[in-house]
């Protein structure tokens, strides 16, 4: 009798453990997926520009659904309302995206950017395809063998160039396909996406 009651006793503890632990993956998806994703890749650095604040918005949703660090690549000069005008043929922002060989200044530098294995990179897109101070910022540090993971904010267009651009900015990493990301997605939906880029 002792022997059955143990057994019994047993699997009511199992099936509560196992219960438990059901019930935290569902409460804490990101726990989970976050370890995977590191394992996977390596560090990660989710680095990003965002002049009016929509694509930080989901960079940080990012980093965090992915445990990574993350890095603002933040204008030296910032811009303003007018320099965002993209109707005005002079404005800052028309000036620089005519000009191929623009490379805005950036305010400050990634410290060491040799741990990360894995970069995604995060901008508005303007002018179908990525800001020049992206181009700064990819020609500011050595890429080589490192995975580089486009994302963008629209208010309508595609990636256009965006990727060509990088791959010739760093030809020996690896570039992946990115993908606008609009309408506040959720965190969850965020680490979904970048877990199937990295696989």
């Amino acid at each position: 009798m002792p022997d059955t009651h143990n057994r019994l006793l047993g699997r009511r503890t199992a099936l509560k453990l196992a219960g438990g632990f059901a019930a935290f993956s569902v409460l804490f998806p990101a726990a989970c997926t976050t370890t995977e994703a590191k394992d996977m890749n390596g560090k990660i650095l989710v680095a990003y520009f965002s002049a009016t604040g929509t694509t930080a918005r989901v960079a940080k949703k990012l980093a965090e659904g992915l445990g990574a660090d993350l890095f603002e690549i933040r204008p030296e000069k910032p811009y303003s309302r007018q320099d965002l005008d993209w109707h005005d043929k002079k404005s800052r922002s028309s000036v620089e995206m005519n000009d191929p060989n623009s490379r805005p200044a950036i305010a400050a530098q990634v410290g060491n950017m040799g741990q990360y294995d894995t970069v995604f990179v995060g901008f508005p897109i303007w002018w179908y395809r990525s800001p020049t101070i992206i181009s700064t910022f990819l020609e500011s540090y050595d890429f080589s063998g490192k995975m580089i993971v486009p994302f963008a904010t629209s208010g309508g267009s595609g990636l256009g160039k965006t990727e060509s651009i990088f791959r010739e900015l760093c030809p020996k990493a690896t570039v992946r396909s990115g993908r606008v990301l609009n309408g506040n997605p959720d965190k969850a939906v965020l680490v979904e996406w970048a877990k199937s880029v990295l696989r």
